[in-house]
């Protein structure tokens, strides 16, 4: 009985993440180098196969930023689950501390770019030793935001 209620109150006493799960993609393949292009057809079939990949993962929110690549690639999740993107902060850590701040313990998922994706996840308390190529679009970062630090596992979709 004792080790019940020793049990009960660490989970009590277990600091309780906004997102236990945070899935952050950079947008897919867009359609030309334009301000702010739509996505291309490679990118329109990555954004389904993202959907698919995610559609049972617990997403309970998605932010996106005002891009309209990053917009079309959670779109087809979103409709799925029927999640209204919200967008992002541009401040970085101001974002991450709101993610670290919500208390739901939901997932996540976050579509950024190139060069917002690595900072996000440093802000997220993950050191990060890599970059985003201009030609990359499959990278599927999660990050489980545990005790003692946060737990990053790196995918390809």
């Amino acid at each position: 009985m004792k080790k019940y209620l020793l049990l009960g109150l660490w989970l009590l006493a277990a600091k309780a993440y906004a997102f236990q799960t945070v899935f952050i993609v950079r947008h897919a393949e867009k359609q030309d180098d334009s301000k702010d292009p739509g996505l291309s057809l490679k990118g329109k079939s990555r954004a389904l196969d993202l959907a698919t990949h995610l559609k049972d993962a617990g997403v309970k929110a998605i932010y996106v930023t005002e891009y309209q690549r990053t917009q079309k690639t959670a779109e087809p999740l979103a409709e799925v689950l029927g999640i209204k993107p919200e967008m992002t902060d541009k401040d970085l850590a101001k974002f991450a501390a709101k993610l670290l701040a919500d208390k739901s313990s939901d997932a996540a998922l976050i579509v950024g770019h190139s060069n917002t994706v690595p900072d996000l996840v440093k802000a997220l308390g993950v050191p990060v030793n890599w970059t985003i190529a201009d030609t990359e679009f499959d990278r599927l970062i999660i990050v489980t935001l545990a005790k003692p630090a946060p737990v990053t596992t790196v995918l390809r979709y």
